[in-house]
């Protein structure tokens, strides 16, 4: 069985039910000038019991989709 796809971000943001806003950062190297860059990208997960609050650092995996922009759920917290 494969593992599931697992990243590390902060919560940014809680407003919807059961839904929390993930923002991964990453950092890649540009093509051409090999400089250092900041990525960042925001997933939308899964969070049954409405605990994690805005500025929990934690940990998302991929999961079969939920709706129709949300395919990850909150492992745990950091």
């Amino acid at each position: 069985m494969k593992q599931r796809q697992q990243f590390e971000g902060i919560i940014v943001s809680n407003a919807m039910q059961k839904t929390v806003v993930v923002e991964v950062t990453r950092f890649a190297t540009h093509p051409r000038y090999h400089k250092r860059i900041q990525i960042r990208k925001r997933f939308k997960a899964h969070d049954e019991k409405n605990t994690y609050k805005v500025g929990d650092k934690v940990i998302i995996e991929s999961a079969k989709p939920i709706s129709k922009e949300k395919h990850w759920r909150v492992v745990k917290s950091i």
